[in-house]
């Protein structure tokens, strides 16, 4: 078993309230994602569920029972950092026993769980070099070695890929998901970084402030933000906006344009609303029936697309396009819109106003 379970959570240190009612439900054998920007209190929830924050209110429980009152040793849980934490004059074979000499193991036991961890992180050539003689990528997998070598209840991830090179992440989370899934352990993870959220969870719990927004699958909070703060912080490009009021089964924009209202979306005449549009639900090379006038404010090559930068009124809307796409700012062209995947939120409150089964 490696259930965890937040209930309440509250944390505040002077003014700040860092945690403000937080709930979190980890299923065993899950990779769950705590994602949001700094200050949202992911790392202050992490360092309650391991003890090292007492709580002003709420409760930790693991696999079922009650555990706000132990200390953080007896949780059994492990924690990977994002300054690695090694021990600068331990080579990384002693590094990574260490938990397993803290327990008293027998010199047996501990060479052959050093052997099992190096050769699943693919370490094992480097168990003799001190902390100094490992690059950034190598010291993080020791690191991440001396917390699988203890099997515990469940590990405790806070926002360990930082300090890699892009080329490292990307290699790393390859790697955390492989892992995950050969040992089918329990994993919480922090990240600011929603890319990391959206290819390595199986849930994922987005927090602001204090207070977690949305808990689901990585689909579910990509496709169905419950909010306009939601839909903006995950995704990239950010999602557009556009400022409109309903007329009928229409949308129409403080600049004239009109759309069909999205299916599925609720909205009495005129309140006053912002359509999100996703890069990729747009297009500039098609015509239809749903489709925006502007002028091409700028274009972005990124080698295997184009973002194509388009001004709607005041509004620029980014759209994913081919490679091959090109143009001269100023000009005028329609935006397409698969409104079937547009989202609308209420202006006022920011909550979505989409229909959650789309």
């Amino acid at each position: 078993m490696g259930t965890v379970a937040a209930h309440g959570l509250c944390k505040s240190f002077g003014r700040v309230q860092a945690l403000d009612g937080v709930t979190l439900d980890v299923p065993d054998g899950s990779f769950f994602v705590i994602l949001g920007p700094s200050g949202a209190g992911k790392t202050t929830t992490l360092r309650a569920i391991a003890g090292l924050e007492k709580l002003d209110a709420g409760s930790v429980h693991l696999d079922g029972r009650d555990a706000t009152g132990d200390a953080p040793a007896a949780r059994d849980l492990a924690m990977v950092f994002q300054n690695y934490a090694l021990y600068p004059r331990l080579t990384a074979y002693e590094n990574i026993a260490s938990p397993l000499r803290a327990r008293r193991c027998s010199a047996s036991e501990i060479a052959t769980a050093v052997e099992r961890v190096s050769n699943l992180l693919h370490i094992d050539r480097l168990l003799q070099r001190r902390p100094a003689q490992l690059s950034g990528g190598e010291m993080q997998r020791v690191a991440l070695a001396r917390a699988l070598v203890r099997s515990p209840r469940a590990f405790l991830m806070d926002e360990p890929l930082t300090n890699l090179d892009l080329k490292l992440r990307v290699e790393m989370r390859t790697e955390l998901t492989r892992i995950h899934r050969g040992l089918g352990a329990t994993f919480v993870y922090v990240t600011n970084d929603q890319v990391e959220a959206l290819s390595m969870a199986d849930r994922v719990a987005v927090l602001k402030e204090g207070k977690v927004h949305q808990v689901g699958t990585p689909a579910e909070v990509y496709e169905r933000p419950v909010s306009q703060w939601v839909a903006q912080f995950v995704g990239s490009p950010p999602i557009s906006l556009l400022a409109c009021h309903a007329e009928g089964d229409r949308l129409v924009g403080a600049e004239g344009w009109t759309l069909p209202r999205p299916r599925g979306t609720t909205a009495e005449d005129g309140r006053t609303l912002l359509l999100g549009l996703r890069a990729e639900d747009l297009s500039v090379e098609t015509r239809g029936e749903a489709s925006l006038p502007g002028e091409l404010y700028g274009l972005e090559p990124l080698g295997d697309r184009t973002v194509v930068d388009v001004r709607v009124g005041t509004t620029i809307l980014k759209v994913k396009a081919r490679p091959t796409v090109t143009g001269t700012p100023g000009e005028r062209l329609r935006v397409t819109v698969d409104l079937d995947r547009a989202h609308l939120f209420d202006a006022g409150t920011g909550l979505s106003l989409s229909g959650a089964g789309r």
